[in-house]
């Protein structure tokens, strides 16, 4: 397995924008989708097989999801904050850790698109 920077980082934009326009049209079906699609992308460009698709599949849909995760737990302790500095800090770290748990879970569907992606490369 080898990582593949540019398939991670195109398959990451690729899911974001998918994500983005298909959660307005469709809201939970087109967040994952995007997650799915940005995955099948990364696979592809990567190439290489099944593992080396699912491998960097998997990191696009990650990086996804953690950068959300973190834009919402800031996003969470700014707001937070002006109940006391304390709720920030638990609104903020509730958020943040939800959200890494969602990531987790949307990066799998990323990883298997990435796989099937990889492995129609390698063909």
């Amino acid at each position: 397995m080898e990582t593949d920077v540019r398939a991670v980082v195109v398959g990451f934009v690729v899911g974001l924008l998918v994500g983005v326009l298909g959660g307005v049209a469709i809201p939970l079906v087109g967040t994952v989708g995007g997650g799915v699609v940005g995955g099948f992308v990364a696979g592809l460009l990567a190439g290489g097989g099944l593992l080396n698709g699912g491998w960097n599949g998997l990191l696009a849909g990650a990086l996804g999801g953690i950068v959300g995760a973190v834009l919402f737990g800031l996003a969470a302790l700014v707001l937070g904050s002006l109940g006391g500095p304390l709720s920030g800090l638990f609104a903020g770290l509730g958020v943040f850790v939800v959200g890494v748990a969602v990531a987790l879970l949307f990066a799998v569907p990323s990883g298997l698109a990435g796989a099937v992606a990889g492995w129609i490369a390698a063909r």
